[in-house]
């Protein structure tokens, strides 16, 4: 035992000696100019997939972001402190002027949230039931349609221009905390909204049929508001606020489509990105709004599954089109056996039907048993709750695998907290997190996909591309450690805790600090020792790490080691503990790190 001894401290030392994890010479300390350009970008809402998130990925690829004041476009639940508008949403006036003074600046690409330019949020686009005129700060008047319908004659006017349109289906209820919707309303709405509906095709799917249909079941028969618990005004509220979002949806496709007589605009440059927010497997309320949007659909357009992952896929669908993406060959794995279901319950389709929809949105051929250029790894919920550390088992020897062969992994966490946190501390102690080309597994289920291919496909193709630098590489490090650290860390450990603590010892209401009024400086405290007792050993495996910085189509492969990396400034997005803000602060970059019997070293 003690010769064994000698010999491992002796190769350690020889281990450590030749210069492991050494820094990299001195970085550039100037921010660079964009390789690809810069993105005008109205962001969905003010929540962390739709803000810093996407910051980072549009870095990673080489766009610099540029967004309105924060205060346009925040949201803001019951009983919380007011935008400067005066509202709990986003500021509708003030976005669309911006809009236009970005296009007078020679802005010449664009992400742009309808639910934010038309509504003031996602939120509050499931509660405005009216049409209200927006008044700019001319005195100038418009309607909902005219105003979205200027402001895409303006940006078509020059050719150059490239948009991305994101809109939403709206999901089954309203949000519990805004507006006067409370827990109990939002579960009878569900229910309401979850009953099927008669199924309307061809030529009967347009609005008026939609909405007439809205409240009849499956037969024909009209349902009862009173056997959910609900009124009849609340009904005729809900389904205003459906009908509304639905034909605004429909009057933006009619203008791509070219339906306005006197437009001689070109919409090639446009696309359109319709996500279904949170659904059902049943035939609901949201079927025949499916159907009727995908027939407005043009080529180059998308509806899929989910809705706080939008922004992702346009950014990254953006570049591969700007940058002439060829598509790649992936190999698809599920662990767990229950890839033929939804994820969870507010998906409408099953796991593997939305993971087929986002291959072919980013030009991807599922390979399998062939030769493939990409691996995607997908846990699932356990079919079978005795094998569940199996399952995890098989993944990781399959990562580890795929690490040693140099292949490209996506991971995806479809489990939906079915594992607790056994398969994250076993990814942590048993492979290499920095070296995945993305991840995804916090928040709801039906964003997981899109979120992971997101980011891995953006990753792969811009090292396809050869395009790397400074800047790029540090904001790729920021969206794989945001996504790792807030799933691993956060979702599954410390907001259990911070859930227990604002409920048992504040008295408090988790999903809304300000009902009743918390006290802010003890959950803050809370939640930032939650945090740096959890992404210790997370971020010990982060930065022990490599990544890959070069992939052999223009270049040898080669890793780069990750750098140190700390975390401060935690905020709750909404004063809920729902999720969390956080900014992440690297060191300088490494050499490579070496491997000695399984371990990176620094």
């Amino acid at each position: 035992m003690w010769r064994q001894r000698r010999v491992l401290a002796a190769a350690l030392a020889c281990c450590l000696l030749a210069g492991c994890g050494q820094p990299l010479p001195a970085e550039e300390a100037e921010p660079q100019e964009p390789i690809m350009g810069t993105i005008a970008y109205v962001p969905l809402d003010d929540r962390p997939d739709n803000l810093e998130r996407v910051v980072y990925l549009a870095e990673s690829l080489g766009y610099e972001l540029t967004m309105p004041e924060k205060d346009d476009y925040q949201t803001k639940l019951l009983g919380q402190p007011l935008n400067s508008n005066g509202t709990q949403s986003g500021d509708r006036e003030d976005l669309y002027e911006w809009v236009l003074a970005q296009e007078a600046a020679g802005c010449d690409r664009y992400v742009l949230s309808l639910d934010q330019l038309l509504s003031g949020g996602l939120v509050n686009s499931r509660s405005l039931s009216v049409h209200v005129p927006l008044y700019l700060s001319d005195g100038t008047m418009l309607t909902e349609y005219q105003a979205v319908e200027q402001l895409l004659k303006t940006l078509a006017a020059d050719e150059k221009n490239r948009v991305w349109l994101l809109e939403s289906v709206m999901r089954l209820a309203p949000t519990v905390g805004y507006d006067h919707w409370d827990l109990e309303g939002y579960n009878a709405l569900r229910s309401y909204g979850m009953e099927a509906r008669p199924h309307l095709a061809g030529e009967e799917l347009y609005p008026e049929n939609i909405q007439a249909d809205y409240r009849l079941g499956r037969d024909g028969t009209p349902l009862d508001p009173a056997a959910f618990g609900l009124t009849e005004e609340e009904i005729t509220e809900y389904l205003s606020a459906r009908t509304r979002k639905l034909k605004l949806s429909g009057w933006v496709q009619w203008i791509l489509n070219g339906g306005t007589a006197d437009d001689e605009n070109d919409y090639g440059n446009f696309r359109l990105l319709i996500g279904v927010d949170d659904s059902s497997e049943e035939d609901s309320i949201q079927k025949n709004e499916i159907a009727y949007l995908r027939q407005g659909l043009r080529k180059g357009d998308a509806l899929l599954s989910g809705v706080d992952d939008l922004a992702f896929k346009a950014v990254t669908k953006l570049y591969l089109e700007e940058t002439d993406w060829q598509g790649a060959s992936v190999a698809i794995q599920y662990f767990g056996g229950m890839e033929n279901k939804p994820a969870c319950a507010y998906d409408y389709q099953p796991l593997t039907d939305i993971v087929e929809e986002h291959l072919d949105f980013f030009g991807l051929t599922d390979g399998t048993g062939n030769s493939t250029t990409l691996d995607v790894l997908v846990l699932t919920q356990p079919e079978d709750e005795m094998k569940k550390e199996a399952y995890c088992r098989e993944l990781i020897e399959q990562l580890n695998e795929n690490r040693e062969a140099h292949i490209p992994t996506i991971l995806i966490d479809a489990g939906n907290g079915a594992y607790g946190t056994t398969f994250h501390e076993a990814l942590t102690q048993k492979s290499e997190l920095g070296w995945l080309l993305s991840y995804a597994g916090f928040l709801d289920m039906a964003i997981v996909t899109g979120t992971a291919l997101s980011h891995g496909v953006a990753r792969y193709a811009f090292l396809q591309n050869g395009q790397s630098n400074l800047q790029t590489e540090r904001a790729f490090i920021k969206t794989l450690a945001d996504s790792i650290l807030k799933d691993f860390c956060y979702k599954n450990v410390v907001r259990d805790d911070l859930l227990a603590y604002i409920r048992n010892d504040l008295s408090g209401n988790p999903d809304n600090f300000y009902q009743p009024e918390l006290d802010l400086e003890a959950v803050q405290s809370r939640l930032e020792m939650g945090m740096e007792k959890s992404t210790e050993a997370v971020i010990k495996n982060l930065e022990r790490s490599n990544f890959v910085s070069a992939l052999p189509t223009r270049q040898p492969y080669a890793e780069r080691g990750w750098c140190d990396i700390w975390l401060d400034e935690y905020s709750f997005p909404w004063n809920r503990a729902f999720e969390i803000s956080m900014e992440i602060h690297l060191g300088p970059f490494s050499q490579p790190h070496k491997k000695f019997l399984g371990i990176y070293y620094r």
